[in-house]
């Protein structure tokens, strides 16, 4: 055997069990309370804001209430249509330059850095969660995992063209070593965690 295949079996036989069940947590000590938990408070220091929902009338309302209607507003979500454009996704993307607010569902979301898991199949158009000035997603409240390792369990076998993290808002101290928000993104993020 060749040092190069020695080391890589050495390698092989002491790597750590992987945990596949989600979202039992159980080897963490947590149980879904304490997830979500952990997600809302790592969401808000990093200049996120959540509000949790039991339903789409209740996003719808507090859209209404939160947000000028007025402007545009488009989502993914055919449950939206009341408040946002909803056939949108052939438009050439540089028409979406003026978009007040983008509406998705992510497939997950991640507490330890309160990312959520995006891909091309639920976004419309890739551009659709970065141009906007602001930027909401609904994520199921039994749909958040603990750590990104479980994150890349979930998604290591999809297959998809285009799939991102996103936590918080776009954010950026190069500038005159100021925080300047939205410089790459959205200038906010709110997550509606869904029951």
């Amino acid at each position: 055997m060749s040092s190069r295949a020695s080391i890589l079996e050495k390698i092989k036989q002491n790597q750590p069990s992987v945990v596949s069940e989600l979202p039992s947590l159980t080897f963490l000590g947590l149980d879904t309370f304490d997830i979500v938990e952990k997600y809302k408070t790592v969401l808000k220091s990093i200049g996120g804001d959540f509000v949790e929902v039991k339903n789409y009338d209740a996003i719808i309302d507090f859209i209404k209430n939160n947000y000028d209607i007025k402007k545009r507003i488009i989502t993914t979500l055919p449950e939206l249509a009341e408040i946002a454009v909803t056939d949108w996704f052939n438009d050439d993307p540089h028409t979406l330059k003026d978009v007040e607010l983008t509406i998705v569902k992510a497939h997950f979301g991640v507490a330890e850095n309160s990312a959520l898991w995006v891909t091309d199949a639920i976004l419309g158009q890739r551009v659709a969660t970065f141009i906007p000035q602001y930027l909401a997603i609904i994520v199921n409240k039994n749909d958040i995992v603990a750590t990104m390792h479980q994150a890349y369990d979930c998604i290591g076998d999809q297959e998809y063209g285009f799939g991102t993290f996103i936590a918080g808002p776009s954010k950026t101290a190069d500038i005159e070593q100021s925080l300047v928000l939205g410089a790459h993104g959205a200038r906010g993020l709110m997550v509606f965690i869904l029951e």
